[in-house]
Formats: C-alpha cells, sequence, structure tokens
C-alpha cells in the first residue's frame, strides 16, 4: 500500500494527507470509543445506522439517568468539528464531552456523524447533516423509527449546537431551516455555535495577531470545498457582501462561544454583530474564554472555564 500512495495530492498537517490515487491518511483522531452506559455519569448511549443507506452516515444517541419512565426531555442536535476532515462522534474526547454535557443538561442528545472531506468535499457534510436532521425530526409525532426518541424527545425544544466545523455546519442549517418551504416540521428554539469556523477575505484583528495560522486558514476552504473555494463563499463567510441575510436565520436564540486564544474568535464576534444589527427578532449572546484557545474545553472538562462554558449551555438548553 505505502508504494502506491507516494504521489501525493496535499497534505493539510497535522490532520490529513491525500493521495492522487484517492487514498487519505487520517494522522489523528481515528481511535472509536463504543456507545453503553457511562460508569461515571450514568448516561447511556446507542448508535443508529442506515441514516442515509449506503453511506457511513450514523448518529449516536444519548439518554440520561430517567426520573420516570416516560419523562420528555429536550432535545439536542450536536455536530462534531475538526475542519471538515477529522473525527466522529465515537473519537473519544466527543463521546467524554456528550456523556457530561448530557448528564449536567438532562437532555437527549444526538451526535451525528457526517461524511468528510477530502473523499467527500462539500456541501456533502451538509447534504447529510440537513438529512440526519430530518431523520431526527421525522420522530416528532412519536411514530419515527428510534423509540428512544419517540419516547423522550420533546420537540418543542429542540436546539442545535457544534463545534469548529460543526458550528459553521449549525448555521448553515439554520439558515436552510428559515426558509418556510424547507420541509422541517419543528421549529428550532434556539442554536450554540461553540468556536465556530467562519472566514472572509478581508483580514480583521485576530487575522494578524497569527499570520500563520491566517495562511493555514485560508489554505483549508479551498480544500475541503473545491466546488466553492471562495473564502467568501457564503457557507464559509456568512456576513460577506453577497451573503443572505442573517435574518432569515431559523431559529429563536443564538448562543455563541469564542476562546481569546483562538484566530477564529473575531469572525464569531463579527457574526454575533452582524446578525444583532440584521433585524432578526431573536436573542443573541456571546461569551469569550480568557487566555484559551479553539475548542479548549474538550481537553480539559472538569478546568474552571470549560465548567463555565457548560454552565452556560446547560441554561440555554433550560
Amino acid at each position: 500500500m505505502a508504494a502506491i500512495n507516494t504521489d501525493l495530492d496535499f497534505e493539510f498537517l497535522p490532520y490529513v494527507r491525500a493521495y492522487k490515487n484517492g487514498h487519505v491518511e487520517r494522522l489523528m483522531g481515528t481511535e472509536s470509543v463504543p456507545p453503553g452506559t457511562d460508569p461515571e455519569t450514568e448516561v447511556s448511549s446507542k448508535d443508529i445506522t442506515n441514516i442515509i443507506p449506503g453511506t457511513e452516515v450514523y448518529v449516536r444517541i444519548y439518554l440520561p439517568k430517567l426520573k420516570a419512565n416516560n419523562q420528555k426531555l429536550p432535545l439536542l442536535v450536536y455536530f462534531h468539528g475538526e475542519a471538515f476532515f477529522l473525527f466522529t462522534p465515537s473519537t473519544s474526547h466527543y463521546h467524554n464531552y456528550l456523556n457530561a454535557l448530557v448528564a449536567k443538561s438532562q437532555v437527549i442528545a444526538v451526535s451525528v456523524h457526517y461524511r468528510r472531506a477530502p473523499e467527500h468535499p462539500l456541501p456533502i457534510a451538509y447534504e447529510d447533516s440537513w438529512a440526519a436532521l430530518q431523520w431526527v425530526t421525522s420522530h416528532s409525532n412519536c411514530d419515527g423509527p428510534e423509540p428512544l426518541l419517540n419516547e423522550h424527545a420533546d420537540f418543542d425544544h429542540v436546539f442545535l449546537a457544534g463545534d469548529g466545523a460543526g458550528g459553521n455546519i449549525v448555521h448553515n442549517l439554520a439558515m436552510a431551516a428559515g426558509n418556510p418551504d424547507a420541509g422541517v416540521n419543528v421549529e428550532i428554539m434556539g442554536i450554540v455555535l461553540v468556536d465556530p469556523y467562519f472566514w472572509g477575505s478581508d483580514p480583521i484583528e485576530s487575522d494578524k495577531l497569527d499570520p500563520e495560522g491566517k495562511e493555514r486558514a485560508e489554505r483549508l476552504w479551498p480544500l475541503v470545498c473545491p466546488s466553492c473555494p471562495s473564502n467568501d463563499d457564503p457557507w464559509i463567510n456568512p456576513v460577506g457582501e453577497g451573503a443572505p441575510s442573517l435574518v432569515e436565520l431559523g431559529c429563536r436564540r443564538v448562543l455563541i462561544f469564542v476562546a481569546e486564544k483562538d484566530i477564529l474568535k473575531d469572525r464569531g464576534r463579527l457574526y454575533f454583530q452582524v446578525l444583532g444589527r440584521s433585524g432578526w427578532m431573536g436573542m443573541v449572546e456571546i461569551h469569550e474564554a480568557d487566555e484559551m484557545g479553539h475548542c479548549f474545553h474538550f481537553w480539559d472538562l472538569n478546568g474552571e472555564k470549560a465548567k463555565e462554558r457548560t454552565r452556560r449551555m446547560v441554561n440555554f438548553f433550560n
């Protein structure tokens, strides 16, 4: 195998190497944790495959310890991040995080795995995520294919959340859901964007502080979305010239997290500002973690600043 994979197409270190014969070598995040009952939180999880027949798209459902057999819980649909290249719901830090978040917030969560670039360039991840959301909402009348969602999901309290690339997905799903003809048969109460991956060709303050990070960010989008490679495409720059107005965002509330040492910080702040003055009729808030970097909370769930992110998210869901 090594002998036939030497003709390199591109590499984006430390994430992936892609070869011209189609082989992709993922350099991190390939470990997998099975579903089950977490002994520390007592949260149980299970995987559902065949969300889109013939693809690798699946969801992992998380259920906290119930107080009553017929208990209804707010529903969280979560989309993992990492540059559209890496990770799945079964990656250890995502699995551990969802266990902790579900236990603290008392929600039922559906963690979505979408097909990843470069084998499956955008917009495939958006399409997969939309299909997964429609699969979830097919349970809103308590007659869907998965009993846990029929029995325990409160479809009057639906939230979407994601980090990094997953935050980008959540924004784009909410924009699609704002179209009355989109076919989403539930109302999205709120979305959470955690260190969301937005970009644009016009530099802003945080770009100037990290020239190397700026170069990486500018290079990333054309690799994951070769059909629309401009860093000002509305998928990646939702506040750029020609992007649809954020007044169309299809939810009632937005919670944004940014981190001081994250190069994406000011993109998240700009989104907050533009949304606030767009005429959108919902409520938006933003919180910044001082002295912290991109998605720091995954690596220290018990740190005070990670716990503060969780506390704010728990309040948002409840």
